[in-house]
């Protein structure tokens, strides 16, 4: 089997098989998922997915979405995660990149163990931001280098994406999930962000700062899209209004 079909069987392997089944079904219950766009999520091949950061489901969202769309997703995820004797073994299982706070990771780089990924042709989801928005309305906060980094890097598109919704299924830090009423998850997919401009040149800080502008800039229009709402001209800064970038404040 060749194209599409084949890749989208290939990554349906039965550990993703597990988890959408222990996912995917309570996540239909809890919330009908409206995605748009669909088509621009590559079929085939590696890439950087870069979607906005508001809730701690987050990941489950898109990972809800990318298994509907046939594709499945690897994170960098903390490496505290991977100490749970259950979680960590399904996390390893299924690819994930295990990622210390300080930016290390457990006896390798980031981009050293997504080289992999990228080499057997997988997604690779990068939050831009870094953590939950810190902006009151829940808008994208400054961007971070990590997805761009990558994306240039290795070579291959950042496709952004955004949704909406998933606040009411899970506040920004609450401790527990709203199950009734039936919410409504808005998902909606961008074309590749255009970084034509930085590719074949150093990757350094002045091209990171600009590139992740652009991937911003995209992630926030999508949204903007999906609440009918223009965002602030300004994009929210933690350090500029005394907030730590990671834990809850």
């Amino acid at each position: 089997m060749t194209g599409t079909a084949a890749r989208r069987t290939s990554e349906k392997t039965p550990i993703f098989r597990l988890l959408a089944f222990l996912l995917v079904p309570p996540m239909n219950l809890i919330a009908k998922f409206r995605i748009q766009d669909r088509e621009k999520l590559p079929a085939t091949g590696a890439f950087v997915l870069s979607p906005n950061h508001y809730s701690e489901i987050d990941p489950v969202v898109i990972g809800v979405v990318m298994w509907k769309l046939g594709r499945m997703p690897r994170y960098l995820a903390k490496a505290s995660l991977f100490t749970y004797p259950v979680l960590g073994a399904l996390l390893r299982a299924s690819g994930q990149i295990p990622v210390e706070r300080a930016g290390a990771v457990r006896g390798n780089d980031p981009l050293v163990a997504a080289r992999k990924i990228v080499d057997d042709g997988l997604a690779v989801v990068i939050y831009p931001e870094g953590s939950l928005t810190r902006d009151p309305d829940l808008w994208p906060m400054r961007g971070k280098a990590g997805a761009v980094r990558m994306a240039l890097e290795m070579d291959i598109p950042l496709i952004p994406v955004a949704h909406w919704g998933t606040q009411l299924v899970m506040p920004r830090y609450a401790k527990r999930i709203s199950v009734f009423p039936r919410k409504t998850i808005h998902v909606k997919f961008g074309d590749p962000v255009d970084l034509s401009a930085f590719r074949g040149k150093p990757v350094d800080g002045q091209a990171t700062t600009a590139a992740t502008a652009l991937v911003m800039d995209a992630v926030t229009a999508l949204l903007e899209d999906l609440r009918g709402e223009k965002a602030p001209a300004q994009r929210w800064d933690p350090s500029k209004n005394n907030q730590k970038e990671t834990g809850r404040f």
